[in-house]
């Protein structure tokens, strides 16, 4: 997904919730986003992320849940430093 805004968007939306973590393209054009805080507080982003920027047409939201690692704090746009490039 590209030129909508949706990184933005993301961070935002997370800023609002209160959640740690980031957000990424992926080199196959897919957004990813690493996420901590409370469960009801992930359902909300991951609900947001479904719906997206008035811009955007967004094809499915994968999502796995798993134990918070506690590595990042507040919430941020990262480049491609997530995947070791």
């Amino acid at each position: 997904m590209q030129g909508v805004g949706f990184r933005v968007f993301v961070m935002r939306e997370a800023g609002y919730l209160g959640l740690d973590g980031f957000v990424a393209n992926e080199r196959d054009g897919s957004v990813r986003v690493v996420a901590e805080g409370s469960p009801a507080d992930l359902d909300d982003l991951e609900e947001r992320l479904r719906d997206g920027p008035p811009a955007s047409a967004v094809e499915r939201v994968i999502a796995r849940r798993e134990p918070a690692r506690g590595g990042e704090a507040g919430f941020r746009i990262a480049s491609g430093e997530h995947r070791g490039d």
